[in-house]
């Protein structure tokens, strides 16, 4: 087709050289495009790793009333202040993750909590999502709700300093039930897409979490099996939705066999597994990944994220840490028979959770033997018949 003596072919190509050649994200700018990706390079910071504290107040309510302690807002604010301010904190933390409650409050200086948070370095983000949701005609898969108003919300949690944001689909493997279903890793890794095709639009880089649950008796082969085609699912979502994958984030779970598995595995098989999983379906474009406890103690952990670090020898991703309970049970641990919070305690012990953190995030932290490995389940041996 021409028009005139000038073809078509040859003014689209002129046009597309007067404005530059512009990689994913065709609805951001340059400049929006740097900051994304700026944030996401800041967040995959090698050796630092993220402080997940987005615990709504019922849930870490929960936390506070087992050790005896009483659920109030101001309890919440110092127990927050003292995970951002706490010593040093800063050499083993890129980021920090908080729910909105903790976004507005203060510092005892009067600092909002992510002006405290940025003068150390530290990247501070929002969890947006809402109320989690069963999904109907499914065995139990479940979605999260919070989509239909996340742009305005984004935009409200930016003004207030938050430059990142997450967002966490969770599932569950069932082998006998079939979960997860096709329909709810569909469901779920679209909502995430959209999530974050949102959020960059808004100027928070997006990291996206898809966590399947520990729980199960499901193998590690099962389960390097449901991670590939979760987080294939999750990330042409991602590309067809025309996210920027540079200026994105994942955090997923440790791929593990399920906790009542019988079969035995090492630490250095479940790192093979997840880094199997990588070479399968992870873009080189990201440039981190953030892995999640998912009920996993602080040695198991760290032990097995150490391993998978190890075990990377190939891959571009730096590969770390975002952790709440590994690093926070054992804090509030300290206040069981106190009336109140053992805040200078807390702090000390946090920093050496940290360090450990830190260590296991560089491939550097050395586990004593056994930890990180899983001890399959034993069926009770059934009674002799009597003749």
């Amino acid at each position: 087709m021409t028009i005139g003596k000038v073809s078509l072919l040859f003014l689209v190509s002129m046009i597309g050289k007067s404005v530059g050649f512009s990689v994913g994200g065709t609805f951001l700018s340059a400049a929006q495009k740097a900051a994304l990706e700026e944030t996401a390079a800041a967040v995959a910071t090698p050796g630092k790793g993220i402080t997940a504290c987005d615990e709504g107040p019922g849930t870490i309510g929960a936390r506070f009333e087992a050790v005896g302690i009483e659920n109030t807002e101001e309890n919440r604010r110092l127990y927050r202040q003292m995970l951002f301010e706490a010593e040093g904190c800063e050499n083993y933390l890129s980021a920090a993750i908080l729910d909105p409650e903790t976004l507005y409050q203060r510092s005892d200086s009067g600092l909002l909590f992510p002006e405290v948070l940025s003068k150390k370095g530290i990247v501070p983000g929002i969890k947006p999502h809402l109320k989690i949701y069963t999904l109907p005609g499914t065995n139990g898969d479940t979605v999260m709700q919070g989509l239909d108003s996340l742009a305005v919300r984004c935009k409200e949690y930016y003004d207030a300093g938050a430059r990142f944001a997450k967002w966490r689909s969770p599932l569950v493997i069932d082998m006998a039930k079939g979960c997860p279903t096709d329909l709810a890793i569909r469901a779920n890794m679209h909502d995430l897409a959209r999530y974050a095709l949102i959020c960059q639009s808004e100027g928070l880089m997006p990291i996206v979490e898809p966590d399947i649950s520990l729980s199960g008796s499901h193998t590690l082969e099962e389960a390097v099996d449901v991670n590939i085609r979760v987080q294939s699912e999750l990330f042409k979502a991602m590309i067809d939705h025309g996210v920027y994958m540079a200026g994105s984030t994942l955090k997923p779970n440790i791929v593990n066999p399920g906790k009542n598995c019988p079969v035995n595995y090492s630490v250095e098989e479940i790192a093979e597994a997840n880094i199997f999983v990588f070479e399968q379906s992870f873009p080189v474009a990201m440039k981190g990944c953030n892995y999640l406890s998912g009920g996993q103690d602080l040695a198991t952990a760290a032990a097995r994220l150490s391993a998978i670090n190890q075990a990377n020898k190939k891959g571009p991703w730096n590969l770390s840490f975002s952790w709440s309970q590994a690093l926070q049970l054992p804090l509030l641990d300290l206040c069981k028979g106190e009336d109140e919070l053992q805040l200078e305690k807390m702090s000390k012990l946090y920093i050496e959770e940290l360090k450990i953190a830190g260590a296991s995030a560089k491939g550097e932290y050395k586990w004593a033997k056994g930890d990180g490995d899983h001890v399959g389940t034993k069926k009770e041996a059934l009674e002799p018949v009597a003749a």
